[in-house]
């Protein structure tokens, strides 16, 4: 593996396996680390220099691995630590890195740490949060709990235990209760473990949820989570962590932070305060929400799309550092939620990657993004695994909610629509194991897969490599300044990057229809040069004329 130098992230594309539904090894219809092992060629082939991997720790999957009962150990249902070994040397040997995700806001309930808390008089009970029931209510019954704030997989984000007549604090699941960071215990406890994965040879971590783990001194009624979001101590914390367990390593490090803004995101990335590399926020995936729900559906529009991401560009450069993404284990495909994903499918996917690609930050892919992979299309409820999306159907139906109008945002918003068995070829289950899959597999994976977008030099996964090496090679992506051009325009997005007397100019029609832009003073410095990447677009004298969907770089 080549030296891990400073800031060598910055020209670094990562790449995201959700080990689950990314490739079968054994055939018992749950992905697993050999699978991913079996399959680094093909992320190697793709360009990519880091693999971001969710969780693989030994947990009762009741969120599907975010919930760790052991953080030094595998789960069964993805290997063992010896595989783990593997896959990090074969990375290495292909000159890939490997990034944990670190999930210390909460724990599982079947940790023992949180067995133990369970005991009023354990030295480990205020390793979480424990609360004593609202003044002047029976602990336990309805309305009792310490505060109304609710948790992200519906309900209270309060579980009573009868155990020790308290309840203690979850912010997602009852069986996954968080971690009280006050106590210095349990912060060297997390540091400890995060140097013993470093020191195995992991290059890196993902953060999950990190915003949330500095609580409020005072909890009282409201929204929790915008009570916990960037604590009180969250700096101190994170400042903490870099010097016990990060500095010096020269490793990758992202923070999973909902609800920050610029002026936050800067705080966490500026190198000077030691923190964070950057982190990834969620303004941009708000966009197509009517509500605070995030069911509440409601189309995008282009101008606040380009609006908002160019606002994270200008914003961060010269002080911190974007991480770019449409896709992830909890977010729809991006090629059907902002796409065309039928007549146009090819094309948009290539669209929104270019103009994704080409920005000032680190990318993101997700599986299954680089061939183009679609929404699941489910029909039925009960084809939905997702622990957020089956509690929210089932509390909104019993409240009286239309089970149509719900079976839509479930097809549009679901966290499934990622989740669905990477398409990998043509046969049973697109490859992805020869027993039955945990969730079921894309019927369209007869036409979306990997082996066919290898063997096309026109498929979406060749455009995704020539996007990775022009991060690689020309500095002016890394490194260019960032200008929005068009901000009004409702179907294209265009932009430069300047570097040193270079320029580079992105144009995309992110549309159905073709589009034809006048050529002005701005885009006549680039009138007749031939794009570096994509298709589609053509100088026509004083037009340039973009097809539905075209987009290039030149």
């Amino acid at each position: 593996m080549a030296e891990r130098t400073a800031d060598w992230w910055k020209s670094a594309v990562v790449y995201q396996v959700y080990p689950r539904s990314f490739a079968d090894s054994n055939g018992d219809g749950i992905g697993d680390v050999r699978g991913i092992i079996e399959h680094l060629d093909y992320l190697h082939e793709l360009g990519v220099d880091v693999v971001w991997v969710s969780p693989i720790y030994k947990s009762p999957q009741d969120d599907n691995g975010y919930d760790i009962s052991d953080y030094q150990d595998i789960d069964p249902t993805f290997g063992s630590l010896a595989d783990v070994d593997e896959l990090i040397a074969a990375m290495h040997a292909r000159g890939m890195k490997l990034v944990m995700d670190l999930v210390v806001n909460h724990t599982s309930d079947e940790h023992p740490w949180f067995v133990e808390s369970r005991d009023p008089l354990s030295p480990k009970r205020d390793w979480y949060w424990w609360k004593p029931a609202r003044e002047g209510f029976v602990p336990g019954t309805p309305g009792a709990e310490p505060t109304d704030w609710q948790s992200a997989f519906s309900g209270s984000a309060w579980q009573y235990d009868a155990q020790s007549g308290e309840y203690f604090l979850h912010l997602f699941s009852k069986k996954q209760p968080d971690l009280n960071w006050e106590n210095p215990e349990v912060r060297q406890a997390v540091y400890s473990m995060m140097r013993w994965w470093v020191d195995r040879g992991v290059d890196g971590f993902r953060m999950d949820v990190i915003n949330l783990i500095s609580k409020p001194r005072e909890m009282r009624d409201g929204d929790g989570f915008m009570s916990c979001a960037n604590g009180p101590r969250i700096h101190e914390f994170l400042q903490e962590m870099n010097r016990e367990a990060l500095a010096g390593r020269n490793l990758i490090t992202v923070g999973e932070t909902g609800g920050v803004t610029t002026e936050l995101a800067k705080l966490y990335s500026d190198p000077a305060r030691h923190e964070l590399n950057m982190v990834f926020q969620f303004q941009h995936m708000h966009l197509d929400q009517a509500g605070p729900s995030k069911w509440d559906l409601a189309p995008l529009r282009l101008v606040d799309l380009k609006a908002n991401l160019s606002h994270w560009e200008r914003e961060l450069a010269g002080v911190g550092w974007n991480s770019l993404f449409w896709d992830n284990h909890d977010q729809p495909r991006v090629v059907s939620r902002w796409g065309n994903d039928g007549e146009h499918r090819v094309a948009s996917a290539k669209a929104l990657a270019t103009v994704l690609h080409l920005m000032q930050g680190t990318p993101y892919i997700y599986q299954g993004e680089e061939i183009g992979m679609t929404n699941a299309g489910f029909t039925d409820l009960a084809q939905y695994r997702d622990l957020e999306s089956v509690n929210w159907a089932h509390q909104v139906l019993a409240g009286g909610a239309d089970l149509r109008s719900v079976m839509t945002s479930l097809a549009v918003k679901s966290r499934d629509n990622a989740r669905t068995p990477m398409q990998w070829d043509d046969g049973p289950q697109g490859g992805f194991t020869t027993g039955t899959p945990w969730i079921a597999a894309n019927p369209n994976h007869r036409d979306i897969n990997a082996q066919a977008a290898l063997a096309d030099p026109d498929s979406v996964f060749h455009h995704y490599r020539r996007l990775i090496r022009m991060r690689h090679e020309l500095p002016i992506v890394v490194h260019g300044e960032y200008r929005a051009l068009l901000p009004d325009h409702d179907r294209v997005f265009a932009y430069t990057r300047s570097l040193e007397g270079e320029r580079l100019l992105v144009l995309a029609n992110l549309s159905d229809e073709p589009v034809q832009l006048v050529v002005d003073d701005e885009l006549r410095a680039f009138s007749g040069r031939a794009p570096l990447v994509g298709d589609g677009v053509t100088w026509q004298g004083e037009a340039v004329v973009l097809q539905p969907w075209a987009s290039a770089a030149f």
